[in-house]
């Protein structure tokens, strides 16, 4: 009976050197085919403790730890400027598993960046970010969206304090018009204010207050008198109280 052989795919021939090398320790550069180059340290072939990998296709340069293959610990992300061969930071921070996680700062533009917490290459925890248009959220996150409680600033000054869910105001809150002198206070559904109080806030240094104050909301009269009329309504209502005395028995006194 003819035996089957098991045929094994074949490796390439640059696998196959980078297995014959059996780097380990401080190399200077190595190169690969694609045009990729790392320079740094190694352990049983994979590149472990301090090192710079650039990938020349992203234009992308990392450098920072390694822990077994993966960038894990604290590094830099750099990409290279168009038409020339500067980088710039992409994020600067801590890394696990080859993913932006824990403490660390994105910049996305020149005047927008993210400093706080990372999940898995996800805004998750507390953090601040500095949008583009000067708005400044400072709070809570999940998922890369504000989630849970936050604070946020407008570019000019006015700003709401409450609860957020996936990234929109949601639930309890407070938003301050300070250019105007308000405040308003109540319960928010998906950035939409739906129920709450509107009051003077700080109208006197407001830049643009209001042509008005709001009146004061108020009784026409006292809660003190209501509370006299309702006793003498009650005193009307209920029965006399008929007070019967008491004698000792005759046998106690002897």
């Amino acid at each position: 009976m003819p035996r089957l052989k098991n045929h094994q795919k074949a490796e390439s021939l640059a696998k196959l050197s980078d297995k014959k090398a059996q780097k380990s320790g401080v190399h200077c550069t190595v190169y690969s085919v694609n045009g990729d180059q790392y320079t740094g340290d190694w352990l049983d072939n994979k590149k472990h403790g301090k090192g710079t990998q650039v990938w020349k296709r992203a234009e992308v340069m990392y450098d920072g730890d390694w822990k077994f293959g993966k960038r894990d610990g604290f590094g830099t992300l750099s990409r290279c400027l168009p038409l020339s061969s500067d980088y710039v930071r992409v994020y600067s921070g801590e890394w696990r598993n080859d993913k932006k996680e824990g403490f660390g700062t994105q910049f996305y533009s020149a005047s927008s960046w993210y400093e706080g917490q990372w999940v898995g290459h996800q805004r998750s925890g507390s953090g601040r970010m500095y949008y583009p248009n000067g708005d400044i959220y400072e709070g809570e996150w999940l998922k890369d969206k504000p989630h849970g409680q936050g604070i946020l600033t407008l570019a000019n000054k006015n700003k709401y304090e409450g609860s957020w869910k996936d990234g929109k105001k949601n639930g309890h809150g407070r938003f301050f018009y300070l250019d105007r002198g308000q405040l308003y206070e109540g319960f928010w559904v998906d950035d939409v204010a739906k129920c709450g109080t509107v009051c003077d806030y700080g109208r006197d240094q407001a830049a643009t207050p209001t042509t008005y104050p709001l009146p004061q909301v108020a009784l026409p009269v006292s809660i003190t008198s209501i509370q006299c009329k309702l006793h003498s309504v009650y005193n009307s209502l209920a029965p006399p109280i008929q007070h019967t005395a008491v004698w000792p028995h005759p046998l106690s006194l002897q």
